[in-house]
């Protein structure tokens, strides 16, 4: 199954995401501050579950999930970023293309599992990618 590898991909980008939000959500200043605080944590915490669910499906198809940082800096497309102070623009906007980034994986996932007839793995990713599609709205919109 050609997309298991993409998993593996799709679960470091989670590790290295998770790490990255909780960066900004630390260190985000500016006017509002509260908003931006709180939307990263309902995001973190959202794609924790999805990092838990990618890994539950990894060991589902007989594969070990990458548990690593190092494995997770090694394979993600998601850059980690240093702690420092964070507008709130700024912060909304690495966010965006950091959401791009996993929308565009889950759409390949979710297509090519298609392709292999790899149903459960569709169903998941049909979700995920709604899910990018709502914040990816939000961030927009927050961004005018």
């Amino acid at each position: 199954m050609k997309h298991v590898n993409l998993l593996q991909k799709y679960l470091a980008n989670l590790g290295v995401m998770n790490v990255k939000l909780h960066n900004i959500h630390w260190n985000v200043i500016g006017p509002q501050f509260m908003e931006v605080h709180k939307f990263t944590e309902e995001i973190y915490d959202s794609l924790f579950e999805d990092f838990d669910q990618v890994a539950e499906l990894l060991k589902m198809k007989n594969e070990m999930p990458l548990s690593t940082m190092a494995s997770f800096l090694k394979e993600s497309s998601i850059e980690e970023i240093e702690a420092k102070d964070f507008s709130v623009k700024e912060s909304l906007e690495i966010l965006k293309k950091d959401m791009e980034i996993m929308k565009e994986l889950a759409v390949e996932i979710r297509n090519l599992a298609d392709e292999e007839g790899d149903f459960e793995t569709v169903a998941i990713f049909e979700d995920y990618v709604g899910e990018y599609s709502k914040n990816l709205w939000f961030l927009s919109s927050m961004l005018k």
